[in-house]
């Protein structure tokens, strides 16, 4: 099981928010095949609570889902707690604070994985936060912004004033914001972590692509839980081969193509509901290279799936390359 404040998963893991794809939809499917707890996609603290965001049925938690967690970024404490004040009066289960996001334009506007710069802020902002809300706090973070010893001091006296402060989970990727997705995660800090804060929840994340590679990366490290991004596009599945395996059970056997392609139109439907016809299909091209990986002819069928230009060209080539009607 795997405690987050008030709130009890039965299994160590849950999908992570992923900017981009975390929708209802690959929600609603990762839900399905064993994740206990999804993320919506990051939303920005300053436009959380706007109509276009809050009402966004691609966003907000739906009527049939069980708990949805929200991320938010920011760099003002008081607008931060305001967001996640708005966000749990919306459905949302948890709040995941971010401080890791490495991407380009969230570092320009001093946000993201560039606050890790700046750990007064960092834990002046979950402070507020915390106060503003009955929910569990979490906090997203990397294991510096780069690789010197300033920027790991810095990451160490957030995660301790945090633990001293109470907060529910440190979501932990063990790189560096500059080392973005490059290299393999330094799982080793993960486990030193959990050594020197043995009462603090750690969840782990970063290169969590396989049910027996997670597993034994929780064995070994004595961490909390983890949780599952990259490695769930295109691949919910990996929320039930992760449950037998903490099981003591055998992987089960990969999906039929006829099982991928049911799913692969569920998944095409439920954003066909979301978002006007050409934007369900930019959108659904996110997570083809995912499915197709388990494809014999992999290739071939992400060509074909992925240059489809409209709804009848992708049934058409699911149909080919997956032997379905």
């Amino acid at each position: 099981m795997l405690k987050l404040g008030q709130l009890t998963l039965d299994v160590p893991f849950f999908q992570a928010s992923l900017s981009g794809h975390s929708d209802y939809a690959m929600r609603k499917l990762a839900a399905s095949y064993g994740a206990p707890l999804t993320f919506a996609g990051v939303v920005l603290a300053k436009s959380a609570a706007h109509p276009n965001v809050l009402n966004n049925p691609a966003f907000r938690p739906q009527e049939d889902e069980c708990l949805v967690g929200a991320q938010i970024l920011g760099d003002e404490p008081q607008i931060m707690a305001g967001a996640a004040k708005t966000l749990v009066q919306a459905g949302f289960s948890l709040i995941d604070l971010n401080f890791a996001c490495p991407a380009p334009k969230i570092l320009r506007r001093r946000r993201g994985g560039f606050l890790l710069n700046d750990p007064q802020t960092v834990v002046e902002i979950f402070k507020q936060v915390r106060n503003s809300v009955t929910c569990p706090v979490l906090m997203k973070l990397r294991i510096g912004f780069d690789d010197s010893s300033a920027s790991r001091d810095n990451f160490w006296k957030i995660v301790s004033q945090a633990s001293a402060e109470g907060v529910d989970a440190l979501v932990v990727h063990p790189r560096s914001v500059l080392q973005r997705f490059k290299g393999s995660a330094d799982w080793q800090v993960l486990a030193e972590l959990k050594r020197k804060f043995p009462k603090t929840t750690i969840i782990g994340s970063g290169d969590l692509f396989d049910a027996q590679i997670i597993a034994e990366r929780l064995r070994t490290s004595g961490i909390d839980g983890v949780t599952i991004a990259r490695g769930a596009i295109g691949n919910p599945w990996i929320f039930r081969d992760l449950r037998a395996v903490l099981e003591g059970k055998p992987v089960p056997p990969p999906p039929s193509l006829d099982e991928q392609a049911s799913v692969m139109l569920r998944h095409f439907e439920l954003l066909a509901g979301l978002y006007q016809p050409k934007k369900a299909l930019r959108y659904f091209r996110k997570f083809i290279v995912g499915y197709c990986k388990l494809h014999p002819q992999r290739r071939k069928a992400q060509k074909a799936l992925i240059t489809a230009a409209d709804n009848s060209q992708l049934f058409a080539a699911i149909v080919q390359w997956y032997g379905v009607s």
